[in-house]
C-alpha cells in the first residue's frame, strides 16, 4: 500500500523524546517524518520508509527536529512593567517587602484593570512572537492580574483569542487566588468567597478556563483558603494546579496532591514527603529557573529527590512582569542545566514531553509519535544538547503547528 502524506520531512535527525525509544533523546538519526491532516502519520529511519506519495517534501539537510516547545506556566497577559521594583531589589529590598508595600502583583493588577482588551491582546502577542520564534507551539496562559470578575474574564477572553488567531495551542488557567486585591485589604476570606462563589462558577459557565490555579504562600493565601478554591474548582469539573513552596514551606504541595493536581510549580522549599505525595498522585513538578535567577534565590528545588521518586520535571518561562520577565524558552533550558543541574536531555524533555504532561496534553503533543499533532521545531544544530549549550541563541529553521508552517 502506498502511503499518502501532506508533507514529508526527509534527511532529518529526530529527537522524538519518546521514552520507549532506547536512545538518548529518543533519537532517530537519518530519519523521516510524514504528516497527514495535521498529525504525524509515519516516523522512522529513512531506510525503512515505505512507498509513499507526498504533496510536499522538506529536505532537512541533517537538521534536527524536536517536538514543538510546550511553555506550561506563563502569565503572558499583563500591562505595564516593574522595572522600578527590579531596581529596588538590586538596592536591597526583598520581593516580600515590595509586595507588602503595595508593589508586586498589585501594581500590575492596577495597570491590567485599566487596559482595554485590545491593548492586552496587542502587548501579549508581541511577547508571544519572541516565544514562537524559539519553537513554542503550546503555551499555558494564566489570568490573575485582574482579581475581580470583570478583568479576570477580560484576560481569559484575550487568552482564548490568542489561541484562535496566533497559530499556537493555548491552555487557559484561572488564577483568581493570586493575590489579595486592595479593595479586600485585611479581608482575605471574603475575597476567597468571591473567587469560589462568583468567579469560578461564572468562568466555568463561560468555558473560559481549562484549569484553576492558586498561590499558596505567606504573602498570598493559606492552605485552608486554597482548599476552598480547589473544592470550588472540583465542583465545576476543573482540574487544579498550584504555585507552591516557592518562598517558604506552607504545605501546598500535599494539598495539591490530595486533589490530584496536574502539577505543583516552583517548589524550592519542598521536602521529601511532599515529593512522595506528588509521585503517588501522578503530578508533575513544574520548575521555573527564570524566577529563581531573577529573584536571586539561593535554595534550589531538590532535583535529586524528583529523580529518586520518579516525579516528572517540566520547565517553563514563567513569563511575568515581576519575577521572570523572560520570553526565551531556550534561555530556560540553559538555566535549568547551569542553575538546577538538569542534563540537556532532561531540559529538553521538560520543555516538551513533561510540559505537555503537566497540562494534561500527553496524548496530543510533547513527543514525536504517530497520531500526535505535528507540532515541530527544526533546528540548525549538530546535536540536541546545543539547545541547552547556547545561551538562548540557536537558529530555528522552521516551526510547524498542527502540520502547517508558521513564523
Amino acid at each position: 500500500m502506498t502511503l499518502q502524506f501532506d508533507t514529508l520531512f526527509i534527511n532529518a535527525n529526530l529527537a522524538t523524546m519518546n521514552p520507549d525509544i532506547d536512545a538518548p533523546y529518543g533519537a532517530i538519526e537519518n530519519g523521516a517524518l510524514g504528516v497527514k491532516n495535521g498529525r504525524i502519520a509515519w516516523i522512522g529511519a529513512v531506510r525503512d520508509l515505505p512507498e509513499y506519495r507526498a504533496s510536499k517534501t522538506h529536505d532537512c539537510d541533517n537538521a534536527w527536529i524536536t517536538p514543538g516547545f510546550v511553555d506550561c506556566h506563563t502569565h503572558l497577559i499583563f500591562e505595564g512593567n516593574r522595572a522600578k521594583e527590579f531596581e529596588a531589589r538590586l538596592k536591597g529590598d526583598s520581593y516580600e517587602k515590595i509586595a507588602k508595600a503595595g508593589g508586586g502583583i498589585i501594581s500590575t493588577v492596577n495597570a491590567t484593570r485599566a487596559m482595554r482588551e485590545s491593548g492586552l491582546y496587542h502587548d501579549a502577542v508581541l511577547r508571544l512572537s519572541d516565544m514562537k520564534s524559539q519553537g513554542i507551539t503550546t503555551i499555558e496562559i494564566k489570568s490573575g492580574y485582574g482579581l475581580n470578575l470583570e478583568t479576570e474574564i477580560k484576560m481569559l477572553n484575550v487568552a482564548k483569542k490568542i489561541g484562535e488567531y496566533e497559530n499556537v495551542r493555548v491552555c487557559t488557567t484561572f488564577l483568581g487566588a493570586h493575590a489579595l486585591p486592595p479593595e479586600y485589604k485585611d479581608r482575605p476570606d471574603d475575597y476567597i468567597d468571591l473567587v469560589c462563589n462568583d468567579m469560578i462558577p461564572k468562568i466555568a459557565e463561560l468555558g473560559l478556563a481549562d484549569a484553576v490555579d492558586g498561590f499558596c504562600e505567606n504573602i498570598a493565601f493559606s492552605t485552608a483558603q486554597i482548599r476552598r478554591v480547589f473544592k470550588a474548582a472540583q465542583k465545576y469539573g476543573l482540574p487544579v494546579k498550584l504555585h507552591a513552596e516557592q518562598l517558604s514551606h506552607q504545605g501546598g504541595t500535599k494539598l495539591a496532591a490530595e486533589f490530584g493536581a496536574l502539577s505543583a510549580d516552583h517548589l524550592e522549599y519542598i521536602d521529601e514527603d511532599d515529593v512522595k505525595s506528588m509521585a503517588k498522585a501522578g503530578m508533575v513538578a513544574v520548575l521555573l529557573p527564570g524566577a529563581f535567577y531573577y529573584l536571586k534565590e539561593t535554595q534550589k528545588p531538590p532535583i535529586d529527590l524528583f529523580r529518586k521518586h520518579g516525579v516528572p520535571m517540566a520547565l517553563a518561562t514563567d513569563c511575568n512582569p515581576g519575577s521572570s520577565p523572560i520570553t526565551s524558552p531556550l534561555l530556560i533550558l540553559n538555566m535549568a542545566c547551569t542553575l538546577f543541574g538538569f542534563t540537556p536531555e532532561e531540559a529538553l524533555a521538560g520543555m516538551t514531553r513533561e510540559g505537555a504532561k503537566s497540562l494534561g496534553l500527553s496524548q496530543k503533543t510533547g513527543t514525536l509519535e504517530i497520531n500526535k499533532s505535528a507540532d515541530l521545531a527544526i533546528w540548525a544544530i549538530e546535536h540536541p544538547a546545543e539547545l541547552s549549550y547556547w545561551v538562548g541563541n540557536v537558529t530555528i529553521l522552521n516551526r510547524f503547528y498542527q502540520g502547517k508552517e508558521y513564523e
